[in-house]
C-alpha cells in the first residue's frame, strides 16, 4: 500500500544510527540511509512533532543457537551520529532488545504526548526496525516505514522486511513522500 496520510500527531523513531555499527557491510550507502533519516528529522523538529533516536547497548538475554553480536561495547560505540543533530527536546531510548518497545518507556511516553502514528526508519531492517515497527503495530499505533531511511547488511532480510512484513504493519514510502506529506499539512 502506498503512502496515503500522517495523523495530526506522528512521532519520528530512528533505531540503532549509531558509531558502532558504522563498520557493518550495509547493503545501501549508510551515508545516504543517514542523510535521510536526518532530513526526517529535521522535517519533523520544525513541526514541533517527536523525535525519538535510538541505540543498542547490548542484547536480550537468553540462550541462542548463534552467538550474540554484541557482548561488551566499547566506548562511544553507543554515540547517536552527530548528523541526527540531537535536541534537547528529543525522546532517547538505549534498549538491549531488537525492538526500541521491549524493556523500555517509549510507549509510555509516546502516549503521553497524544502520539498515534509512527514513522520507522534505521537500522538493521530486518531486526531493529522490524521489530520495533511490530511492537508499534502490537500497541496500537499506525506504522509508516521510511524504506529509503534503512538498511540491512543481508540483503534477503531487507528484501523481506520491505516487501513481505511492512505492508502488513502499516504504509511504506520515501523520505520525500514523508517530508510532502508533512508539507502539505502546514501549507
Amino acid at each position: 500500500m502506498a503512502l496515503t496520510t500522517l495523523d495530526p500527531n506522528t512521532a519520528l523513531i530512528i533505531v540503532d544510527l549509531q558509531k558502532g555499527l558504522l563498520g557493518y557491510p550495509f547493503m545501501h550507502p549508510i551515508d545516504e540511509v543517514v542523510a535521510h533519516a536526518a532530513a526526517l528529522a529535521d522535517a519533523f523538529r520544525a513541526r514541533a512533532l517527536p523525535v525519538v533516536l535510538v541505540n543498542v547497548a547490548g542484547t536480550a538475554p537468553g540462550r541462542t543457537e548463534q552467538p550474540p553480536r554484541i557482548n561488551a561495547v566499547p566506548d562511544g560505540w553507543t554515540e547517536l551520529l552527530p548528523e541526527l543533530n540531537r535536541q534537547p527536546d528529543d525522546i532517547v531510548v538505549t534498549k538491549r532488545t531488537w525492538g526500541a518497545f521491549a524493556s523500555t518507556d517509549l510507549e509510555r511516553q509516546l502516549k503521553a504526548r497524544n502520539v498515534t502514528q509512527v514513522v520507522v526508519a534505521g537500522v538493521a531492517t530486518g531486526t531493529g526496525v522490524e521489530s520495533t515497527a511490530r511492537q508499534a503495530y502490537e500497541q496500537g499505533f499506525n506504522v509508516t516505514l521510511a524504506l529509503d531511511a534503512m538498511t540491512d547488511a543481508r540483503p534477503e532480510a531487507h528484501d523481506y522486511s520491505t516487501t513481505r512484513i511492512f505492508p502488513r504493519l502499516g504504509e511504506t514510502g520515501t523520505t520525500r513522500d514523508i517530508i510532502d506529506l508533512l508539507n502539505a499539512r502546514t501549507a
